[in-house]
């Protein structure tokens, strides 16, 4: 059970590789959607922040307990404005709600303090279907310049997709798996280190979140099709930046772009909603 979706898919092109997933937003009243998609980000955090066994269990008995204890999960400090958490449950929303992805694990349990910064993938998902089970390794850049996103992003997919990367990155995956969820065999298997990499990249996703201030979203106010037409153009301009970058050519990749309105505006309406469940 996840929220029900509340960003809109303006652009879902699969090929060529690396696929683009545009999203929108929306306008009410003629302003962007600020406080609502804040709202709605804050009702994923349990689906991001939970482990399998809470949500197994989740009920309305210690709905709200879970819910607070997720919030806590997050971060615990009032200099929010450079954290990278809200990024990746939005990551993590983006791909849940467009490929129906399951989590295996989230990059939270990789902290041994409320305030950590965390390396590695920013989401650790799986596509299950009786044939096969594509593993899908997130990166997601929550920025206000699009430019400065695919540069580091860029960056980061070279260097997480190097061999003795992904050998680390798996056993750390592998160890902190749940016991009772019901793929960890397969995925296991599948991560083993006598698994040679070649097999293991024909079965992995490399989903990619960038988010910026857009020029198209603070020129319009209303989702009308002119509006449509505009950030459809501003979309595939992007993509064509990212795309025609050094990516990692061997592996699958879908680049999701998420335009906003104003960046600090948004994460200061999402720490006041977090905040309101941390205490």
């Amino acid at each position: 059970m996840t929220p029900d979706p509340f960003l809109e898919v303006v652009v879902h092109r699969m090929e060529p590789l690396p696929g683009l997933i545009g999203f929108s937003v929306g306008y009410e009243n003629g302003q962007w959607r600020t406080e609502r998609f804040a709202e709605h980000i804050i009702e994923w955090i349990p689906d991001f922040a939970l482990n399998h066994e809470e949500l197994k269990h989740f009920h309305a008995g210690n709905a709200v307990k879970l819910i607070k204890r997720a919030a806590a999960l997050i971060y615990a400090t009032e200099k929010f404005q450079k954290r990278g958490e809200f990024g990746e449950i939005l990551l993590h929303m983006a791909i849940r709600q467009v490929f129906n992805t399951v989590p295996v694990i989230s990059k939270i349990f990789f902290k041994t303090a409320p305030n950590d910064t965390v390396k590695g993938f920013d989401a650790v998902h799986v596509v299950v279907s009786e044939r096969s089970l594509e593993l899908w390794l997130g990166e997601a850049k929550f920025y206000k310049d699009i430019n400065a996103a695919v540069k580091d992003v860029t960056v980061e997919l070279d260097k997480h997709t190097e061999t003795e990367y992904l050998r680390t990155e798996f056993i750390a995956i592998k160890n902190k798996i749940d016991p009772k969820w019901p793929h960890r065999r397969r995925l296991r298997k599948l991560l083993d280190e006598n698994t040679s990499l070649d097999k293991i990249f024909d079965c992995i996703t490399i989903p990619v979140f960038l988010s910026y201030e857009s020029k198209v979203v603070k020129s319009h106010t209303m989702d009308d099709s002119d509006y449509r037409q505009a950030i459809t153009d501003e979309l595939n301009k992007h993509y064509g930046l990212f795309s025609n970058g050094e990516l990692p050519r061997r592996l699958r990749i879908h680049l999701f772009l998420l335009p906003m309105w104003d960046k600090d505006e948004l994460v200061k309406c999402l720490h006041k909603r977090l905040a309101a469940w941390q205490n």
